[in-house]
């Protein structure tokens, strides 16, 4: 693994310094203000690192409070915890230290949920994934069928609209409907549950596949941070890593594609919306995809959240409203429109992921997400549930 070109400094805009950035570090017993070690709440701001935990439990907590940003605004004189930096640094899996803190997933108590063929590119890859059944191979064929004769058909295309009839008539005419084409270009979208409270991983974490998935792929995205009012009140970055194989198998598997250890990484920070970030920014948002191997492969893509088909606020009251509830809030993956597809190892086999390869999230204004792939079995076991944070708070406020 190569770190040494990592500017950590660069890692959030500016270090911090504009912006209202909230995360949760794990700190040690020697800077924990009760002397209990684990997951704190954390201000970041001017390249600091400020312990929160006096005033939040948890992160949900903090988003579901009224007026955050005037409060967060009025606190003054908070411990200190360290440099940003530092502990950005030392949140790398080969690197950590326990004797200082490292960034976590900003999320904890948060249902995390994640939507679906958001984006043209993305829907047509899924319908691609289904009709080769999981082959990457076929893939290839399925994709120059569609590229070739329906796939600029589809780039203006309203979901739920008159148009829509006209579409599902032309790709069953040619083979070619899909499950997918419903939640892409229907009226109601693909929402489905990613990942667990307090399972996501976070800035600097090992990311997982299956050990025996051979066609897998990162897939880069803004997640909004929501609350239980249905409001959304800040805006990260998110991996919602993928088994093409599995999805491409069976829809039925998408709990096997989707939700393994380190299938989810969210981070590096919440940035709450204030003057300087807003939801018309995460409209304009480009969100750049690095992937580097061991092997020396290197791919880019991008997502432009202006060709997104349906809008957040639209995205959010489908999740969230009279039908279902969600009392600690929630984190929205809103979908990605670039999912790696060139050759890496054979011609005509695509994109997949290898142990080591190094996968990098940005852009602007939410800064960079880094993470490495291993499989899943030897990660690190996911042990702090929810039964682990009732017990660490009770022992917290006990003190």
């Amino acid at each position: 693994m190569d770190d040494t070109k990592i500017d950590f400094g660069q890692i959030v805009p500016n270090s911090a310094n504009q912006g209202i950035w909230i995360g949760r570090c794990m700190v040690p017993v020697s800077l924990a203000y009760n002397g209990i070690e684990g997951p704190h709440v954390v201000k970041v701001e001017k390249g600091k690192v400020y312990d929160l935990t006096y005033y939040f439990s948890s992160s949900s907590e903090l988003i579901n409070t009224d007026d955050i940003v005037v409060f967060l605004n009025s606190l003054e004189k908070l411990p200190e915890l360290g440099e940003l930096s530092k502990i950005l640094e030392n949140s790398i899996f080969s690197k950590k230290r326990k004797d200082i803190p490292y960034f976590i997933a900003p999320n904890d108590l948060q249902s995390v949920k994640a939507c679906g063929v958001t984006f043209i590119k993305s829907l047509l890859e899924r319908v691609i994934e289904e009709k080769a059944g999981g082959n990457a191979q076929e893939a290839h064929k399925i994709r120059e069928t569609i590229n070739s004769t329906l796939g600029g058909n589809l780039s203006k295309v309203i979901p739920g609209s008159p148009d829509t009839e006209r579409l599902k008539k032309q790709f069953k005419e040619v083979g070619l409907w899909s499950q997918y084409l419903e939640v892409g270009i229907g009226k109601d979208a693909e929402v489905f549950t990613k990942s667990q409270p307090l399972s996501s991983v976070g800035f600097g974490a090992e990311i997982g596949v299956l050990k025996d998935s051979i066609w897998n792929n990162p897939e880069p995205e803004i997640v909004l941070v929501v609350s239980s009012k249905g409001k959304i009140v800040g805006a990260t970055l998110g991996n919602d890593v993928n088994l093409r194989d599995y999805e491409g198998r069976s829809a039925l598997l998408l709990g096997e594609a989707k939700d393994q250890n380190g299938s989810c990484s969210i981070g590096p920070l919440f940035r709450l919306f204030d003057e300087s970030f807003t939801l018309q920014d995460v409209k304009k948002c480009h969100v750049e995809l690095t992937i580097e191997g061991l092997d020396g492969f290197r791919s880019k893509g991008a997502n432009r959240m202006d060709e997104i088909s349906r809008s957040p606020e639209n995205l959010v009251t489908q999740v969230i409203g009279e039908n279902h509830q969600y009392p600690d809030g929630f984190v929205l993956f809103l979908g990605t429109m670039f999912a790696p597809s060139v050759d890496r190892s054979k011609v005509g086999e695509g994109f997949t992921h290898k142990v080591g390869d190094k996968v990098q999230i940005s852009t602007e204004k939410l800064g960079s997400l880094l993470n490495w792939v291993n499989t899943c079995d030897r990660l690190p076991k996911w042990k702090f549930g929810i039964s682990s944070f009732v017990n660490y708070t009770i022992k917290r406020k006990s003190l």
